[in-house]
C-alpha cells in the first residue's frame, strides 16, 4: 500500500492522464469540524464502461499491459475504508471517471496526506498539455489553481518552461501555508 494519499492522488491522475484526459480536476478538502479529508478526482478522459468500472477496484485487474494487478483504484479504497470513511467511483464513456475518498482525519490508520504540493507540481510539470485545476481546502479557507487561467496569462509561454516551473513551485507552498498554516496531515 502506499504510504501517503498525495501518492495515491499521483497513481489515480497518471490514470486518467493514460485515459486521455485533456483536462483533470483535483480537489482535497480538510474539514476538521466534520473529521473529514476528502478527495476528488474527476477527468474527462475515455471513461469505462460498468464492466470495467466494477473490475477497477479489483486489484488483480489492470488493463495496463505492464504488470498484471492494478493497485492504485483498489488501495486508495481501502486506505479510505479502513480510516472509517467511504469511497465511490463513477465513470461513463467518452465523459471521463470521478473517484471520491472520505477519511476520517482522526482516525489511526488513516495515512498522511503527503506533500500534496509536490504531487501537482510534477503532474503539471511532467504534462504541460493537459489542463488540471487544483483545489485545496483547509476549514472553509480555499487556494485554488487553475492551467487553463495560468497558460492564458502567459499568453504562450509553457508551463513547463524552468521560470514558471520555479514559480508554480513557490505559488503553490506559499498558498498552501497562507490557508492551512502550515499545519502537517
Amino acid at each position: 500500500m502506499m504510504t501517503e494519499i498525495s501518492l495515491n492522488i499521483l497513481d489515480i491522475a497518471e490514470n486518467s492522464i493514460r485515459a486521455n484526459a485533456s483536462l483533470i480536476r483535483i480537489e482535497v478538502l480538510i474539514d476538521e469540524d466534520k473529521d473529514c479529508l476528502t478527495i476528488v478526482i474527476e477527468d474527462n478522459g475515455r471513461g469505462m464502461s460498468q464492466e470495467l468500472l466494477h473490475k477497477s477496484v479489483d486489484p488483480f485487474f489492470t488493463t495496463r499491459t505492464s504488470r498484471k494487478v492494478g493497485m492504485g483504484i483498489p488501495f486508495f479504497k481501502l486506505a479510505a475504508e479502513s480510516s472509517g470513511g467511504e469511497f465511490a467511483i463513477r465513470s461513463e464513456i467518452n465523459k471521463g471517471t470521478e473517484i471520491k475518498a472520505v477519511f476520517r482525519l482522526s482516525h489511526i490508520d488513516r495515512m498522511p496526506l503527503g506533500d500534496i504540493n509536490s504531487t501537482i507540481y510534477t503532474l503539471i510539470a511532467f504534462n504541460a498539455d493537459i489542463d488540471f485545476v487544483y483545489i485545496y481546502s483547509y476549514n472553509g479557507k480555499e487556494f485554488k489553481l487553475d492551467t487553463c487561467e495560468v497558460k492564458e496569462i502567459l499568453d504562450g509561454v509553457p508551463l513547463n518552461s524552468p521560470e514558471i516551473l520555479k514559480y508554480l513551485k513557490e505559488y503553490l507552498d506559499e498558498n498552501k501555508i497562507e490557508v492551512d498554516g502550515g499545519i502537517l496531515l
